[in-house]
């Protein structure tokens, strides 16, 4: 009874912070463009969504072993943030609001829009193959689209890259029945040593692995798409990635602790961990940017959001582009469009959203569209808890999201 009265009198008192232009009935197939005009909030309204988030945040994350940063926001302001654990296990260094975590799939967000920037500029087509940049690319037919949307058919480099191949032998068990063993064995193609975006086309030229499907005919979530748009904006910009993206979006955006993660920064890896707190050591395929290794901090992250909401960064119109879904034969609610995931499931859609998993790294950026409230959640020791805390959103919804969740 008592959490029903907090929520009840939550609601009633934030009733007057909805926008008039928000439109809780949007189509489930379109987002409409629109430039958000925030209405501040009173303290008591902040204060309201605080005493409503704290119990949920201590049952589904504090009481199962989270480690790491949680900000959650409402109209552009702050509303809840917390930091909880250690940065670093080896010297218990607790966490602090300028600490960033490596945010896994979430960097596809920016590596996503950030080439949607340069088109709206006029420097690129979506319509592009990838023989424009790439011109010994040997998979024909693949447009900039294709790979934004996961649309490509190519094979996943965490695969490939690490190939293995199978000898299969059989033996007879204690009752006499023949059985099949598989071992995997190395197949003489794996890489070894730190890799690199231009290592993962030079591979893809040189050993022409095996496509999943033909371009635009299915959705196949697959790092190799975003390693090759971090290679196309290089191309584009004449510039390293990590350079351009430091000073053409997050300098930009105010994001003064965001980077990305490149073969020049092995020296200053600070790893994340596993649930008996043991470190990942840096691997082979760690350098490779543009589907991963942007490190952020939540505060950050809430730069980035704001800058969506506003337009700051690409159009609304163009936003609205990316939030389109493009998987149309997913039977589904969940899709995907333009470098974000998506659900549109008219009750708490369009939500929008970006999970994240590498190593023990586990980031959640859940976007209610409708409500301009917003989660971010970081997480550097593995914990699965993460991605079903996003149930929390309901104190600004009204509405338990309890959808399956697409990491």
């Amino acid at each position: 009874m008592h959490k029903l009265l907090i929520l009840s009198s939550l609601f009633t008192l934030l009733i007057s912070s909805c926008k008039s232009q928000q439109d809780k009935s949007v189509h489930h197939a379109t987002i409409a463009p629109v430039t958000f005009h925030f209405n501040m909030l009173t303290r008591q309204q902040k204060q309201a969504y605080a005493d409503a988030i704290y119990p949920l945040y201590k049952k589904d994350l504090l009481d199962k072993d989270f480690n790491g940063a949680i900000l959650m926001a409402k109209n552009g302001e702050v509303v809840f943030e917390d930091y909880h654990g250690y940065y670093n296990f080896k010297t218990n260094e607790k966490i602090t609001p300028d600490d960033p975590f490596h945010l896994a799939s979430i960097s596809k967000t920016f590596t996503a829009m950030t080439l949607l920037h340069l088109w709206e500029q006029g420097r690129i087509k979506l319509t592009d193959t990838l023989q424009r940049f790439f011109p010994n690319f040997p998979y024909r037919n693949i447009t900039v689209t294709d790979l934004l949307s996961h649309r490509s058919g190519l094979p996943n480099y965490v695969y490939f890259m690490d190939e293995k191949k199978a000898i299969i032998t059989y033996v007879r068990n204690k009752r006499g029945k023949r059985i099949k063993i598989v071992h995997l064995v190395p197949s003489g193609n794996e890489v070894k040593g730190f890799q690199t975006n231009q290592d993962v086309l030079n591979y893809m030229i040189v050993h022409d692995p095996a496509i999943l499907s033909l371009p635009n005919k299915k959705f196949h979530y697959c790092n190799t798409n975003y390693a090759l748009l971090a290679l196309i904006i290089e191309k584009i910009t004449k510039m390293p990635f990590p350079q351009y993206m430091k000073d053409s979006v997050f300098n930009i955006l105010g994001m003064q602790h965001t980077f990305v993660f490149n073969i020049a920064d092995t020296n200053k890896y600070v790893p994340s961990y596993q649930p008996n707190q043991a470190s990942f050591k840096l691997e082979k395929l760690d350098c490779i940017y543009g589907d991963k290794n942007v490190y952020s901090t939540v505060r950050d992250m809430l730069l980035w959001d704001r800058a969506l909401y506003e337009g700051s960064f690409v159009k609304p119109q163009t936003i609205s582009l990316a939030f389109k879904p493009r998987s149309l034969e997913i039977k589904s609610n969940h899709n995907y469009g333009l470098g974000w995931r998506m659900l549109l499931d008219g009750t708490n859609g369009p939500i929008i959203y970006h999970n994240g998993w590498w190593h023990g790294n586990n980031t959640v950026f859940t976007r209610l569209i409708n409500d301009t409230a917003t989660l971010i959640l970081l997480g550097n020791k593995y914990n699965r808890n993460i991605y079903s805390a996003r149930k929390m959103t309901s104190v600004f919804s009204g509405q338990s999201d309890t959808s399956r969740i697409e990491e």
